[in-house]
This record gives C-alpha cells, structure tokens and sequence, in this order.
C-alpha cells in the first residue's frame, strides 16, 4: 500500500535489481540473486567466513515525471537494515540515462547477523522543504546471511526482547531463552535477553571464539526446529474444509511450511493426499501420536540439528585428545 503525503509525490513505479554481488571480492553465483524473488542468499557463497559483500544496484525511477514534477534536487538512497542488530547502511546512488540509478552498497558481515531488508527511498525539495520522501520501492529485497537459496519465504520476525520486563504476556515466560509465537500474520520469534546471560548476544554475533560458535549454531538450530514445530501445528490447527468436508491448503507461510515438511511426515503422498490424511488423524486420534514423532524428524530436517551436532561434538573429542 502507498502512503499518503500531503505534498506531492511519484506516481509512477521505482524498481529496484541486484545486478550483481560480489563477496570478498568474488562474485557470486548468479543462482543465489533471484529478482523475482527480490531476494540474496549469502550463507554457501563459497567462502565461510566472509568480511564484506558489495551489492550492486540499479533502480529504474520514472525519469519524465522526475523531470516535469514540482520537485528540486532529487536524491536516491539505498538503505540496508536489519532488525535483530539494529544495523543500518545508506547508499545514495548516481543518475544515468532514462530514469536509471545506479551504485554499489557495502554490506559488513560484521554487523549482520541474519537477514537484511533493502529498500530504496527517493526524496527532494519540494515547496521549498528538503528531504521529502517523494516515492520509493513498495517491495524490499531480503539479504540473507543464512539462507542457502534466495527466497522471500523465510518471513519469520525474530525480536530481542526482555521477558521480565517486555509485553506482559511475555512474563510468564521469563524463564525461557526463547518463545515461538504463531498466532499473528507472520510467523515471530522471541528470544529472552535475561534468561541466558550472553545467549543473545553470541546469537545476533558473527565471530568470536570456536564454543561461541558451537553455541551459535545449536541454538540456532535449535530454535528452528521449535520454530518449524510450531509453525506446523499452527497450520494444521487452522485448516478450513471446503463444500465435501475435504481440507483445503492455506495460502501464506502456513502453506508453505505445510508443502515443505508434508513429505517427511506422510512420505509418498501428494500434497493433497498428506493434508486429508493429518486433518484426518488429528480429528479422530488414531494414528496421531505417530505423527508427533514424525513432525519432530522433519523439523529436525529443517533445522539441520543433526549435522550441527556432529560438528559439537567432533569438536569436544578433538578437544578432548
């Protein structure tokens, strides 16, 4: 939805691409930049610890009435920033021909964690006021630090937030690390910032020692496999039935979160058939405590627990020699 100003503003589309992406000075992969997804993966970019990744953008702004509008001094900025570190990076870009933009945005894997959103803001003095928003992209890209492949699909929130004194449904709750909420339009974690004295910090990190690491990881995959849990039982609880009494696939997150686990918990069935078949055990029971444990090895899939822990546990042997 496009906000409303009380001065005027484009009309017109602002696109924005990734043209290409480079990682300590390598490119990358064309199959890791996706602009129908509008989204970057960076985690298996060929090099495991990477310090700088360069973006390289063009946007596409609607150069005739840049030019014939009531505006001066029209700017374009590039800006990068992430929830969980609260990091923020700006980059205006340069003018072209017909309405192109084009620059190059450093992204410091020192200061990312997870998942950046980038957008592009345009602005100009307009009736004698400076640095008024006068259009901007309606959809952000995604940068994912963690992601393997480049999809918007993740849309999970991950919030840092103090349990004892935070939001007082989230009181009760103050001696956990972290808490799965499914219950609104997106998908949130929330991890406890008092719970475990450091916790949250070596989460939202990127270097430091080789047990910081080890923790990293298992927690973070620990977290997804509670989260994908969750998620799958959000979806299965809400399933609607259509005219014959047969489930009916949901559509955002819930659906695909159903399409990617479904085949682990009822292998050799299509689609359809694996929905009929849950909403079937789920109502009348038989069955259904099986596919708890089913449930349990797919987000287990997910989260890539087992592998993380065969590397802890490597590690304590190889410590322990």
């Amino acid at each position: 939805m496009r906000p409303v100003y009380s001065y005027p503003t484009l009309l017109g589309d602002v696109d924005l691409k990734v043209s290409a992406v480079t990682v300590d000075g390598y490119p990358l992969p064309y199959s890791m930049v996706s602009n129908t997804e509008h989204a970057v993966a960076l985690h298996e970019s060929g090099r495991t610890a990477w310090e700088t990744a360069r973006l390289e953008l063009k946007a596409a702004l609607p150069d005739r009435e840049i030019s014939e509008g009531e505006w001066t001094e029209v700017a374009c900025l590039a800006v990068l920033t992430e929830k969980a570190t609260n990091a923020r990076t700006a980059q205006p870009l340069v003018p072209g021909n017909s309405g192109t933009w084009t620059g190059t945005l450093e992204m410091s894997r020192s200061r990312y964690a997870r998942r950046a959103s980038l957008s592009l803001i345009v602005t100009a003095t307009v009736n004698g006021v400076p640095g008024r928003v006068i259009g901007g992209t309606e959809q952000d890209w995604f940068i994912d630090v963690t992601a393997s492949k480049p999809t918007r699909q993740r849309d999970v929130d991950i919030v840092d937030e103090d349990f004892r004194d935070g939001p007082e449904w989230l009181r009760e709750f103050k001696d956990s690390p972290w808490i799965v909420d499914t219950s609104g339009d997106v998908p949130r974690v929330y991890l406890n910032t008092t719970a475990v004295e450091g916790l949250v910090d070596i989460l939202n990190g990127s270097a430091g020692s080789a047990e910081e690491r080890l923790v990293r990881d298992l927690a973070a995959s620990q977290i997804a496999q509670d989260a994908w849990t969750a998620m799958f039982h959000s979806a299965v609880s809400g399933l609607e039935v259509d005219e014959d009494g047969t489930p009916v696939m949901p559509d955002g997150w819930r659906e695909s979160v159903l399409r990617t686990m479904l085949p682990d918990v009822i292998p050799d069935r299509q689609p359809a058939d694996a929905l009929y078949e849950i909403a079937r055990r789920r109502v009348d029971g038989i069955g259904w405590s099986e596919i708890q444990t089913r449930i349990q090895y797919a987000a287990g899939r997910r989260s890539q627990l087992t592998r993380k822990f065969t590397t802890a546990v490597r590690s304590a042997h190889q410590k322990g020699e």
